[in-house]
């Protein structure tokens, strides 16, 4: 059986593994969000390139000014729905990012609190007598805690959810004022 100093030792030695592996996670996890955005960025502004230079091209091919102005207006539609699609990937980016550290926090917070709690449970066990008053307070703490994390955790998911309901009832509204002031072809 250990004594309690090398109880101590040994949760601060697994607690700072675990710090440096939830930081090394999101780590990763921000990258690969960033990575994503970069895509996206390249990809849009290359198409957004040769999109331009067809249009330029057509709109200096106009035969009269009625011609060149129908051509623009043609264009507008597209470009509205293409800039629509643009913010939903990045939104999706955003958003899948968002899950994948939320999830990777859930999933370390919960694993540093059941070390914890059997951290406390194993020096509970060789604690001097008169303490259980003080580890019950303790446990208790860690369970305050818990309780108050997942309510953030709720809240934060509940906030990301409203946030994606009005972008996506934002975007619905841009796409019916976008089809009322577009001609059709």
């Amino acid at each position: 059986m250990f004594s309690i100093p090398e109880q101590f030792s040994n949760a601060t030695k697994a607690n700072f593994e675990a710090q440096f592996a939830i930081f090394s996670t999101l780590t990763n996890k921000a990258f690969e969000g960033v990575e994503k955005f970069v895509d996206l960025n390249l990809t849009a502004a290359k198409a957004s390139l040769e999109e331009t230079s067809a249009t330029t091209k057509q709109l200096l091919a106009a035969k009269d000014p009625q011609e060149f102005f129908s051509l623009a207006t043609a264009q507008a539609q597209p470009n509205a729905e293409k800039t629509l699609a643009y913010g939903r990937h990045l939104a999706t980016i955003a958003s899948t990012t968002g899950a994948e550290f939320s999830k990777a926090a859930e999933n370390q917070i919960a694993e540093t609190n059941r070390k914890v709690i059997s951290l406390v449970d194993e020096v509970s066990k060789n604690a001097p007598a008169g303490s259980e008053n003080a580890v019950a307070l303790f446990k208790s703490a860690i369970g305050n805690a818990t309780a108050g994390y997942e309510q953030f955790t709720k809240t934060a998911k509940q906030a990301v959810e409203s946030m994606e309901s009005n972008v996506n009832a934002a975007v619905s509204q841009f796409n019916a004022a976008a089809a009322k002031v577009t001609p059709k072809k």
